[in-house]
């Protein structure tokens, strides 16, 4: 089984930080963002990563070098500009062979079990299923959600659905998922893709499983969140 890391976003609510530092590398808690998904990938039993870069990519590079420093192996897909979620991910299939596989948001941090990603990546090759999203409480910052939860069924959201941010059935996605690469067929490689979209379209087909991470998880996508983590004053 393989994983890949997304880590080819500029980082823009990060200035200036990730005017000379990639979002990746950004340290929580002492240690580079990227890391802990390095450390968290290998103890539930994925040796094989493939991680995208495009912005200050060489330095990701350097840093992580081939893996052999956390016992895994890692591929560089390398993008001339960034072409999003599942642009990134179809320009990154050869890489990834045929399987379904973990796909993980480099700028979140989790204490999330792995193994619950390999596990659903698994269970993905027994059904006709095109993946399976890790979910969580909707954030402050983040109050509408992304999807419903009807037992382990992933549903939309809209501005008719009768769910409410208050609704425990609205969540907001993880940036953590086990996907099949059924879910980009159709993407030319080299072309600029959200994932946003698919994931939306799957759901409303019901072909997206999910289950909920109550513990912890943030998206350290601003200044903010990231010295809040920190313990440091903004």
């Amino acid at each position: 089984m393989k994983a890949m890391i997304l880590a080819a976003g500029r980082g823009e609510r990060l200035r200036p930080l990730t005017d000379h530092t990639p979002k990746p590398l950004l340290c929580v808690r002492g240690q580079p963002l990227i890391v802990y998904h390095l450390k968290a990938l290998r103890a539930a039993g994925i040796r094989h990563i493939v991680i995208n870069v495009a912005h200050l990519g060489s330095q990701i590079e350097q840093t992580l070098g081939d893996g052999r420093a956390w016992d895994c192996q890692i591929q560089w897909s390398r993008e001339p500009i960034a072409l999003e979620t599942a642009g990134g991910i179809a320009q990154a299939r050869p890489l990834l062979g045929e399987t379904p596989f973990v796909l993980i948001n480099a700028d979140v941090f989790t204490d999330l079990d792995y193994t619950q990603l390999t596990d659903a990546a698994r269970a993905l090759h027994h059904t006709s299923h095109l993946g399976h999203l890790v979910l969580v409480p909707n954030p402050s910052f983040h109050p509408q959600g992304d999807f419903s939860l009807r037992g382990s069924i992933v549903g939309n959201l809209s501005s008719t659905d009768t769910h409410t941010a208050a609704d425990h059935n609205s969540y907001t996605y993880a940036g953590l998922a086990a996907l099949s690469l059924q879910l980009f067929d159709g993407i030319t490689a080299g072309t600029r893709a959200p994932l946003a979209p698919r994931l939306r379209a799957a759901a409303a087909q019901q072909q997206l499983l999910g289950s909920v991470h109550t513990g912890l998880w943030d998206d350290v996508g601003t200044l903010e969140r990231l010295h809040a983590l920190n313990g440091t004053p903004p």
